[in-house]
This record gives structure tokens, sequence and C-alpha cells, in this order.
């Protein structure tokens, strides 16, 4: 079996731990099983051969921001809370550099920023009642993580490479978008174990695609 068998069959069984650790409210289980499922897509990304070293040092630059976006939000209170937006909001940037390192402005870029524009500002103007004194961070966060949906979008399109790369990169970034919904949910609207059953499994779909594409992209 080869290193990337190996990591993406472990991978679900950690996820296992980590819901069971939310359901049961386990602080310490939940930073401790997130640390270690973060890893493995980090992990993912470093046993690839990667094709463009610029492409996944990028890539690799936002999923070790992303753990440590995972890892803070894990620990109650709003100052780990801060620290976790401001390291995914950074990683998404790591994204964006990436993706558009190699994509190329055209219509699948145009497509998805028609969806995901309208989308991102109802999310927003939803949330609103909600964020009090965190509406800029909040704004900022909506701006960027849509920003690299849009770029995914791009990339998406730029036939001459790999197609199933590039549709791990979509479905990555659309999976990694849709969990943040859920992330949005539980913080501001209504705290439920429902969000994380949903959102950390489409979360970490989404990561170990844009992991995996490192190996492909280029």
């Amino acid at each position: 079996m080869t290193p990337q068998i190996h990591i993406l069959a472990l991978a679900p069984l950690i996820l296992t731990a980590l819901l069971l650790s939310e359901k049961a409210g386990w602080t310490r289980g939940k930073i401790t099983f997130k640390f270690i499922l973060s890893s493995l897509f980090i992990s993912l990304a470093f046993v690839q051969t990667a094709l463009d070293p610029r492409y996944a040092a990028a890539v690799i630059g936002g999923l070790t921001l992303c753990l440590v976006g995972d890892v803070a939000l894990a620990v109650p209170g709003q100052t780990a809370f801060r620290i976790g937006l401001v390291a995914f909001l950074l990683g998404h940037v790591g994204y964006i550099v990436a993706f558009t390192m190699l994509a190329r402005p055209g219509v699948a870029m145009w497509v998805t920023a028609v969806a995901a524009v309208p989308v991102s500002t109802i999310v927003y103007a939803r949330l609103l009642p909600f964020l009090n004194g965190m509406r800029p961070p909040v704004m900022g966060y909506v701006v960027v993580i849509t920003l690299m949906l849009i770029t995914a979008g791009a990339l998406f399109g730029a036939a001459d490479y790999s197609a199933t790369g590039r549709l791990l990169v979509i479905n990555g970034a659309l999976a990694f978008y849709i969990s943040d919904l859920f992330v949005a949910r539980q913080r501001f609207v209504h705290a439920s174990f429902y969000n994380r059953l949903i959102g950390l499994p489409l979360y970490y779909l989404g990561q170990f695609q844009i992991a995996y594409s490192i190996g492909l992209m280029g």
C-alpha cells in the first residue's frame, strides 16, 4: 500500500473520533483529533510528487495555516476564535495564490463568480444581526473565501491541466466554502452538533482533495 492509501484509510477513523469528541463536548479530544486529522492532509500533500513546486508550496502553506485555524477553533473563547479566523483567512489567501498561478480568466471563472457572489452576499446579510463587533472581520473573511472559490473556478476552466486535478480543486474549494457556512451558523446563529456533523466531513473532504491535487496540477 502506498503512503497515500495509508493516509486516506486512516482519515475516516480520526474523523469519527473527532465527531464523537464534538458530540461529547470533550475539548481535549477535539484539539487532539483535529491536530492529527489536519496533520494528515498536510502529510498527504508532502507525499505527492509535485508537478509545480510553486503550486505545491502555496497549497502546503495554506494547509498549514488551516491546521493552526483548526486547533484555534477547538479552543473555547473569543480570542482563540479570532486567531482561528485570521489563520483560515490567510490559508485561503495561500490557496488563491496557488490557484492563480495556474488559472486563466475565462467562462468557468465568471460562471463561478456569478454563482458565488450572490450566495456570499445573502449569507453575510443573514449573519449581520448576529455579528455585533465581528462585522468587519467576518466581511473580510467572506470576501476572501469567495475569491478562493472563484479562483478555483478559474483553474477548473484551464483545460490544459489534468481534468482530475482540476475537478479535485473545484470540489475541494466548494466543500471548504460550504463547510464554512456551518462554522458561521455554529458560532453566530445556532450552536448544534449537527453543524459539526455536516461541516467537519465537508471541510476535511475539501482539504484532502486540495492536498491531493499537488500531484496532478502543473
